[in-house]
């Protein structure tokens, strides 16, 4: 009995959590904002917001305390994830996921939203600095390491004014959303230079392509709750999102053939991005349209969110993650 059970006991599963387990996070919490987007003009969506906020909620106390275990009996794995040239960049998924259930539960639980809110803002703040310094100063870096996932630290930085301006912090997130629109530029160059002139990305990581989508989607968002209305630039970003998204749909052949692995759920959190920018461009200009964009956004979203449910929960019931690369 012991020769049998050795290969199953030879590495912790807990050890080789990812990090990444945090973008389920953005996924669910994407898909509650969307609902909720569309319950303003669609009276059957509310309902379904508050079912996926509870939902969101559970899965965030669930990953955020199973990876609290990781950091407290593996730490050595941890920063070693830290220093990975890829999953480095999804480290900001963690306040991402605060500052997006902040967003989400401003509506109903505004002074718990605060609390929230504070906490995703200043560690996004701060990680997204330690992630930037390190891109900067560590020199093992490749043209062949970057990928459409260093967009997430930027995308946090968008993220912050969404309920920030609401909740009165109108100066911090200008200042978050000018580190991140400016820092999505600079991106913006590398990545397209590295996507044209060198190797397709992997399989792995050929799903991140959507991320593409996110920046312009949710600054418009976020532009629009420091404004206060849509403007030739806000009409600027919401149509930069509609561009990203035609350039993707021209890969959906190529995704449709890789497997499962858990950068699929950086399908979600973009067609969520792209379903509120839609709801809130429809809502403020009477457009049916961008209404219906938005429906059909909603509806792909839905599709795409039930599958990677299931499919992850086949993954880890299978054992097909959380393994040793």
């Amino acid at each position: 009995m012991t020769d049998t059970t050795a290969p199953a006991a030879s590495h912790s599963r807990l050890e080789h959590l990812p990090v990444t387990f945090h973008a389920i996070l953005m996924g669910l919490f994407g898909l509650t904002l969307a609902l909720r987007a569309a319950s303003h003009a669609h009276s059957w969506a509310e309902p379904l917001a508050q079912g996926m906020l509870w939902v969101g909620i559970a899965a965030f106390a669930a990953i955020a305390l199973v990876y609290l275990t990781k950091v407290l009996r593996y730490p050595s794995a941890v920063v070693a994830e830290w220093h990975h040239p890829v999953k480095l960049a999804f480290f900001p998924t963690i306040s991402i996921s605060l500052l997006l259930m902040a967003t989400a539960m401003n509506t109903d639980f505004p002074a718990i939203a605060r609390i929230f809110w504070v906490i995703g803002t200043v560690l996004q703040g701060v990680l997204t600095l330690s992630v930037i310094h390190s891109w900067i100063s560590h020199r093992a870096f490749e043209v062949g390491h970057l990928n459409p996932a260093w967009f997430i630290p930027a995308v946090g930085n968008i993220i912050v004014p969404v309920a920030g301006a609401q909740m009165g912090y109108t100066d911090i997130s200008w200042l978050f959303f000018s580190a991140g629109l400016i820092f999505w530029i600079v991106l913006l160059v590398l990545v397209f230079n590295r996507l044209i002139f060198h190797n397709p990305l992997p399989g792995k990581l050929l799903p991140t392509m959507l991320i593409l989508i996110a920046p312009p989607a949710v600054g418009f968002v976020s532009y629009f709750r420091l404004v206060g209305e849509v403007d030739t630039f806000g009409i600027l970003l919401v149509n930069m999102g509609y561009v990203f998204a035609a350039l993707v749909f021209m890969e959906l052949p190529k995704l449709a053939k890789l497997p499962f692995a858990l950068s699929w759920w950086a399908l979600s959190f973009p067609l969520a991005a792209l379903s509120i920018s839609s709801f809130l461009y429809g809502a403020q200009t009477g457009s049916t349209v961008h209404d219906a964009i938005g429906l059909i956004v909603l509806g792909v979203l839905v599709l795409v969110v039930a599958g990677l449910i299931l499919r992850t929960a086949l993954a880890i019931g299978r054992g097909e993650i959380c393994v040793p690369e």
